[in-house]
């Protein structure tokens, strides 16, 4: 009788395997226990790896968390496309529209959550995200406006999103937590308009 051969144990054999099941644990653990809390060893365990291929594959427990919590979508050409779709005096309101429709969808609102959350609440992780801020989203939404102060104009851009995803999305401030979106989309589109034509200052 042939014996049946036993499970192999140990290093997972495909090298693009191990890498995917890190992401996969990190960006559960991220979500769920924050980047202070969440350790490498911890990331490996459950990815099945010894610790040392997560330096391998990433270099840091840093640089991993930057791949993990990569932007949903590309805000520097989605507003480019949003500024070639239309009359410029009506660009807030598209902005707006986008802006919250993208948060009401599962998928970018339950990556971008744990990234806001982390910036506000953990030291070590906020540098990072306010790097990630700055190269993906405020430079280039600065180069495309041009004119005076497109640097504040973008940090207040920013803002706005940043604030809307605290009060409506992590701490579910009422009557906004539970306003209808196309409700939320025009509220803000006035601001955004003043942030993006009026004279600031």
């Amino acid at each position: 009788m042939v014996k049946s051969e036993a499970p192999r144990r140990g290093r997972r054999r495909g090298p693009s395997t191990t890498r995917d099941a890190i992401l996969a644990a990190a960006r559960r653990q991220f979500a769920e226990l924050g980047y202070d809390r969440a350790t490498v060893r911890g990331i490996a365990a459950e990815a099945g790896c010894d610790p040392k291929l997560v330096g391998h594959w990433f270099g840091s427990k840093q640089e991993l968390f930057l791949q993990v919590v990569e932007l949903p979508i590309r805000p520097a050409a989605a507003f480019a496309d949003l500024r070639s779709a239309g009359d410029p005096a009506t660009l807030a309101d598209r902005l707006a529209v986008f802006v919250v429709s993208q948060m009401e969808s599962e998928a970018v609102r339950s990556r971008l959550v744990p990234l806001i959350r982390a910036a506000a609440t953990e030291p070590a992780a906020a540098p990072l995200l306010r790097d990630l801020l700055v190269r993906e989203i405020l430079g280039p939404v600065a180069a495309q406006l041009g004119g005076d102060t497109p640097e504040l104009r973008a940090s207040l851009l920013a803002s706005q999103m940043v604030g809307l995803v605290m009060a409506r999305y992590v701490i579910a401030v009422e009557p906004l937590a539970s306003a209808p979106p196309e409700t939320v989309a025009a509220a803000i589109a006035s601001v955004l308009r003043h942030y993006l034509d009026d004279r600031l200052g």
